[in-house]
């Protein structure tokens, strides 16, 4: 006769196994896509065409993914998995009426980021329910553009541009920055916070860019915060320091680590 405690601990680890396996399965499936993607990528770069990507945020693991690449900020694409089944978007917890403010200590100086959750509570949800669990903390901003867009990329705890928190979070406030002109594209200008994501609706997750110059991008990247003075300085600092190799799109040569991130109500 099996126990009852005996069942529960085999169920355990039948459960177990089949996470081991997705967990394998989607690995494989990542390294798989990352490889057709390189692939493209190179035969578009030799081939002299322009390269468009979205910054987005995503999560293969518990800790999705969100980077820019090309000329335009993005993330991989998230693939369904039981970590994000595991982990649903936050409940919705932040006062809807207020103002928030997201504080990076970094060690390239201190960033503070306005944020008004009447215009995107999910998003300053998402933050909150984030830097209260400390996600954020350690995390490396990934990637620094200095040539047709200019941004600072951060949020992705892997420091790769693959991580991501396993869920994902709808668009908001798309209009903000008013209508798109004759080439698709708005201004972003210096000191804007906008969602990464996939180049998808709806697929914003952790990874987040600071504009430190005016940009055009689409208007298909959620803006949510505007940095302080003192913190859009310390990102163009970065910025002038340039991008490890000379390239215009990579990680930063002065690299910048989030310390600490916190979140307040004003």
């Amino acid at each position: 006769m099996v126990s009852s405690d005996q069942r529960r601990r085999q169920l355990a680890r039948e459960k177990y196994v089949r996470q081991q396996q997705r967990r394998e399965e989607k690995r494989r499936k990542d390294k798989r896509r990352n490889t057709v993607v390189a692939a493209v990528l190179a035969v578009v770069l030799a081939s002299g065409g322009a390269v468009y990507a979205s910054v987005a945020l995503s999560d293969g693991s518990k800790k999705g993914s969100d980077n820019a690449a090309g000329d335009t900020p993005t993330t991989p694409a998230p693939s369904p998995s039981e970590e994000e089944s595991e982990n649903p978007e936050p409940k919705l917890t932040v006062d809807r009426k207020a103002s928030y403010d997201m504080a990076l200590k970094t060690n390239a100086g201190d960033i503070t980021i306005a944020m008004d959750a009447s215009k995107t509570p999910r998003t300053v949800n998402s933050f909150k329910h984030l830097a209260d669990k400390k996600y954020f903390d350690g995390s490396k901003c990934h990637r620094l553009t200095t040539q047709n867009i200019y941004v600072l990329q951060c949020g992705d705890p892997q420091g790769t541009g693959t991580g991501g928190p396993g869920y994902t979070i709808p668009d908001e406030n798309l209009d903000a920055l008013g209508k798109a002109g004759s080439d698709g594209s708005v201004t972003f200008p210096a000191g804007t916070v906008a969602m990464a994501n996939t180049g998808q609706p709806g697929t914003g997750g952790s990874q987040f860019f600071l504009v430190y110059k005016d940009t055009k991008l689409p208007p298909t990247y959620t803006p949510f915060g505007k940095i302080d003075a003192a913190g859009l300085k310390a990102v163009q600092e970065v910025a002038a320091a340039g991008v490890e190799g000379g390239a215009g799109d990579g990680a930063p040569k002065k690299a910048v680590t989030i310390e600490k991130a916190t979140v307040t109500k004003k």
